[in-house]
């Protein structure tokens, strides 16, 4: 397996004047503030129990410097590499000047930047699309190296905001349509692995180690947001998660574990305001939103029917094993083509995603802008509200990862009839000291 540890570089004097970086000359001038270098720090501190094996860096200041200040927090570092694929996106004529003043004196292309970025042309250059074809030059060369080695390598890779949407676009699946939607902040966490030729997405733009600069755990919402935040959860750990049986659709409690993970998860997001709240009819989740909620005691649980788990037949109540024996093949597709499973007397996931879409649309509709709500519920329903934010289709089920507790937020800046942005995924670093997901990977 190929873990791979992205990092946003730390805020840099560009950023703090709001001007465009890019990748030219004049780009390379931008070097870390003192914010950024304390970001750096707090994000090596973050990662200092993580062994990296390999080291790349883009070789543009603001990024290299980060990359080294995160890797003397390494007992022993890999020495770093400089990689031409790790640059930051060309967007060549814009370099130094403020987005007010591209927005002025460029109002069409600024426009196609903004809700069309595929679209955006630059004297013939087409800059997003250009990027995207380097993020995927960049996964070839790494894969053609690493993907046959047998043992886990950790690969730690700093660069820009714009690098690092494409390199997650890319791998996931993700059309380029949503290059703005996958949020980085500065010195923003993410985590991709790669096993057996399949990408999954462990974890976005983690940003807890940075509260004590922030002033929060969770990314800040965005200058101009005038829309909806919703907080999805996944519920605690049951017995049945340890085991590795199917739960599906039968009403298994939280164990001991899964009430400690919902107490954290309700401490994490204590100085979040919740203005509304919905679970799964589900004991586990209406658990689990009942605990988080003791810290938002005047905000009424809602349930929602939608959002109960898979129903999976007759493999409820079966361990993994157990499964493997009686239905093998159908198994095996489980876990590598899961839109081609019917659950026998149970459902596929086209019927999931069906039935999710209806529920996330009943949620959307009953929130107002400015509110945050909280919403409650499964592995398999998570996944199916995220694969949709970007259109892909049950064959994407496993790209996203989603342990017990994990925390993940989605905007509406623009309101619920506009594009969501997703600020963060599977947050799990309130449920242990690292970055990474430590949580029981069962049955779902």
């Amino acid at each position: 397996m190929l873990r791979i540890i992205l990092v946003r570089h730390g805020e840099s004097t560009y950023n703090l004047a709001n001007m465009v970086q890019g990748r030219g000359s004049t780009a390379n001038q931008s070097v870390l503030t003192d914010k950024g270098i304390a970001q750096a720090q707090l994000a090596g501190q973050a990662i200092a129990n993580i062994p990296f094996q390999q080291a790349y860096s883009s070789p543009l200041q603001r990024a290299k410097q980060t990359a080294e200040i995160i890797l003397s927090y390494q007992p022993s570092p890999p020495q770093l590499i400089t990689h031409e694929g790790l640059y930051e996106i060309d967007l060549r004529g814009w370099e130094g000047m403020t987005f007010s003043e591209i927005q002025a004196q460029f109002p069409e292309q600024f426009d196609h930047w903004q809700d069309a970025p595929h679209k955006l042309c630059l004297d013939g250059f087409y800059p997003v699309v250009e990027l995207f074809h380097q993020a995927q030059r960049f996964w070839q060369d790494l894969l053609s190296q690493w993907q046959t080695v047998e043992t886990p390598i950790n690969f730690l890779l700093v660069a820009h905001s714009g690098i690092n949407r494409a390199l997650i676009c890319t791998a996931l699946g993700i059309d380029i349509v949503h290059y703005h939607h996958l949020q980085q902040n500065n010195c923003g966490i993410s985590v991709l692995n790669y096993r057996s030729g399949q990408w999954q997405l462990e974890a976005l733009n983690l940003t807890s180690h940075l509260k004590s600069l922030t002033g929060s755990f969770l990314p800040p919402v965005r200058k101009h947001h005038t829309g909806q935040r919703i907080i999805l959860v996944r519920h605690g750990e049951t017995e049945w998660n340890r085991q590795k049986r199917f739960q599906g659709q039968i009403d298994i409690p939280l164990n001991g574990i899964g009430e400690t993970q919902s107490l954290k998860t309700a401490d994490f997001l204590a100085e979040v305001t919740i203005h509304r709240a919905f679970s799964s009819p589900l004991l586990r989740p209406k658990q689990t939103a009942s605990l988080i909620l003791t810290k938002h005691p005047a905000v009424t649980l809602e349930l929602v029917p939608e959002l109960r788990e898979i129903c999976h037949g007759l493999w409820e109540g079966k361990l993994e094993s157990e499964v493997k024996s009686n239905y093998g093949e159908a198994l095996a597709r489980w876990q590598t083509q899961p839109e081609t499973v019917q659950m026998p007397e149970g459902e596929n996931l086209n019927q999931v995603w069906e039935r999710v879409a209806q529920g996330w649309q009943k949620i959307l509709e009953m929130t107002n802008p400015g509110e945050t709500s909280l919403v409650v519920a499964h592995d398999a329903v998570n996944k199916a509200i995220l694969c949709q934010l970007f259109g892909l289709t049950p064959s994407y089920f496993w790209v996203f990862k989603q342990g017990n507790g994990g925390i993940t937020v989605i905007d509406y800046p623009k309101g619920r009839e506009h594009a969501p942005h997703l600020q963060a995924v599977n947050i799990t670093t309130h449920l242990s000291d690292s970055v990474l997901d430590t949580t029981t990977q069962g049955a779902l």
